[in-house]
């Protein structure tokens, strides 16, 4: 039977799925942003980020989950808004994301099944065939859809990534806590 989520029904093999993560690792451009890069006329690059994600990101950080970033851009302004947020591993302009997730996997001493990754793209799809629960933004390409275990009901940059972080304290009876709850 289903597990009814803040968003709508949680297959059983997502809650199982879940229940056994301590790593959320996440792209950037289309998860926490929508994936729209903004110039301005001096070259100057902006995004705009969800305050909802945020504060879902500081929720699982402290709740003893870990969680690090990975995308294939550099920018000043990501590295500003982890290091906000208080996530400290941060992998910038990385062409091949599987590197910095193995090494992850060793500097967590993490297994693969204890993984949660959230993608939107392509690019995406190495580490997202591994890990213990792969997530793609509602509006990611279709094909990464196909392949992960779980879509999100809100797009990248509208509150995704905060729907995957209540999805992982839910499932691990950590929402109250986290939220400075009690019921």
């Amino acid at each position: 039977m289903p597990q009814q989520g803040f968003y709508g029904p949680i297959s059983d093999d997502v809650w199982q799925r879940a229940q056994k993560i301590k790593l959320l690792i996440c792209d950037v451009d289309g998860v926490f942003s929508d994936g729209r890069i903004y110039l301005s006329n001096s070259g100057e690059e902006l995004k705009a980020f969800h305050t909802r994600d945020g504060y879902g990101v500081r929720s699982i950080l402290t709740s003893g989950f870990n969680l690090a970033v990975i995308t294939g851009r550099q920018s000043k302004i990501v590295e500003n808004r982890m290091t906000a947020l208080g996530v400290t591993h941060i992998y910038q302009g990385v062409d091949n994301k599987f590197e910095p997730y193995e090494a992850l996997l060793a500097l967590y001493g993490v297994n693969p099944e204890e993984v949660a990754y959230i993608g939107d793209d392509i690019v995406d799809l190495p580490v997202m065939n591994v890990v213990g629960l792969a997530v793609s933004v509602a509006d990611g390409h279709p094909y990464v859809r196909q392949h992960a275990h779980f879509v999100t009901t809100l797009n990248g940059g509208h509150g995704a990534l905060r729907e995957l972080t209540d999805l992982l304290l839910l499932s691990q009876n950590k929402f109250t806590s986290a939220h400075g709850m009690s019921i």
